[in-house]
C-alpha cells in the first residue's frame, strides 16, 4: 500500500489537473457561443446561394459551366478534410478522419486515385502518416476562420477539376447538430446537381430518402416544375463563373465555420468529463488516504500498548 505522502502528492496532482480542465471547460464554453453564433450567421447565406445555383442547373442557357458537366467515368478524386487544428475535443477527429480513411480504401480498392487538401492540423498529420498525396494544406486558422485563407487551397482543386486532373471533389467536416452532438458528414462538391441542390434545400432528410428511393412527383415534393431562365449582364460565362466558384468557397467556409463550432462543443464536453473523473478519482484518493492513515494510527496504538503490556 502506497504510504500517505506519496497518496497526497497524487491527490495534489489531479487537483492541478482538474484546474485545467475545468478552465479549459470555461473557455471552451465561451467560444463556443461565439462560434455558434458565426455559423447561423453564415447558414442564411449558404441556403440562398444554393437556391441560385438550383435555379441555375435547371436553367436554359447559351452556357453550361463545367462544374455542372457530370463526368460518367471517375478515375481520380479529391478530398477536401476539415479537421481542428488542436486535439482534447474527444472523438471528433478521430470520426471525421475514420470517414475520410474508408472514403480513400474505397476509392482505391476500386482503381480510383485519391488527391487530398487538409484544413486544419490534425487532418494533415493523419493523411501524411498514409502517404496519401497532399495537394494544399491550410493550419493554424484560429477561432475564426478567414475566407481569404481557404481560397487558396480550394481553388487548387477547383484549377485541378477544371483541367480534368480530377473528376469528382468530395468534402469532408463534422456538422454542429446541437452542444451533445456533432456528426460526420460527406458532401459532394463537383459535379454540382442541381436536382440535389433542389431537395437539400426545400425538404428534410426522410423527404429526400424517399424521393431518392421511390418514383414521386415533383408536384408530391413541392417543387418547382418550370424551368428558370436569367438575364445576365454582362455575359452568362462571366457572371456563372464568378458565381459558382463563390459558392464552392461559401461551402467550404460554412464547412469549417461547422466544424468549428462542433470542435468548441467536443471540447467543453470533453473536458467537462475530465473535470468529472477528476473529482471521482480525488475522492477515491482521499478515502485511500484516511484508511492509509487510521491503519498507521491503529499500528502506533497497538506499538504503544504492545510495549506497555510487556514493561
Amino acid at each position: 500500500m502506497p504510504s500517505s505522502k506519496e497518496i497526497r502528492t497524487k491527490i495534489k496532482s489531479v487537483q492541478s489537473t482538474q484546474k485545467i480542465t475545468k478552465a479549459m471547460e470555461m473557455v471552451s464554453a465561451s467560444k463556443m457561443r461565439k462560434a455558434q453564433e458565426r455559423m447561423r450567421t453564415a447558414r442564411p447565406y449558404g441556403e440562398k446561394i444554393r437556391n441560385i445555383i438550383a435555379h441555375l442547373a435547371h436553367a436554359n442557357v447559351e452556357y453550361r459551366h463545367p462544374f455542372l458537366a457530370k463526368r460518367d467515368a471517375v478515375k481520380r478524386i479529391g478530398l477536401i478534410l476539415v479537421t481542428s487544428d488542436k486535439g482534447l475535443c474527444g472523438g471528433l477527429n478521430t470520426n471525421v478522419m475514420r470517414m475520410a480513411l474508408n472514403r480513400i480504401k474505397e476509392s482505391e480498392a476500386g482503381g480510383v486515385q485519391v488527391q487530398v487538401t487538409c484544413i486544419g492540423n490534425r487532418g494533415l498529420g493523419f493523411i501524411r502518416r498514409l502517404n496519401a498525396p497532399v495537394v494544399s494544406h491550410v493550419v493554424n486558422l484560429g477561432d475564426t476562420p478567414h475566407l481569404e485563407k481557404l481560397v487558396g487551397p480550394v481553388k487548387v482543386m477547383l484549377d485541378k477539376y477544371s483541367q480534368g486532373e480530377i473528376d469528382r471533389l468530395l468534402l469532408i467536416y463534422t456538422r454542429f447538430v446541437n452542444t451533445m452532438k456533432q456528426e460526420p458528414v460527406i458532401e459532394q462538391l463537383l459535379p454540382l446537381k442541381g436536382e440535389e441542390l433542389g431537395l437539400r434545400t426545400h425538404l428534410d432528410k426522410e423527404t429526400i430518402d424517399a424521393a431518392m428511393m421511390a418514383p414521386l412527383k415533383n408536384e408530391d415534393l413541392g417543387l418547382r416544375t418550370h424551368a428558370w431562365d436569367y438575364i445576365y449582364e454582362p455575359e452568362a460565362k462571366q457572371v456563372i463563373d464568378e458565381l459558382l466558384v463563390r459558392y464552392l468557397e461559401a461551402l467550404t467556409y460554412q464547412a469549417v465555420a461547422e466544424n468549428m463550432a462542433s470542435e468548441q462543443s467536443a471540447r467543453m464536453v470533453a473536458m467537462k468529463a475530465a473535470s468529472d473523473n477528476a473529482r471521482n478519482i480525488i475522492d477515491e484518493l482521499q478515502l485511500v488516504n484516511n484508511k492509509t492513515r487510521q491503519a498507521a494510527i491503529t499500528r502506533e496504538i497497538s506499538e504503544i500498548v504492545g510495549g506497555a503490556a510487556a514493561v
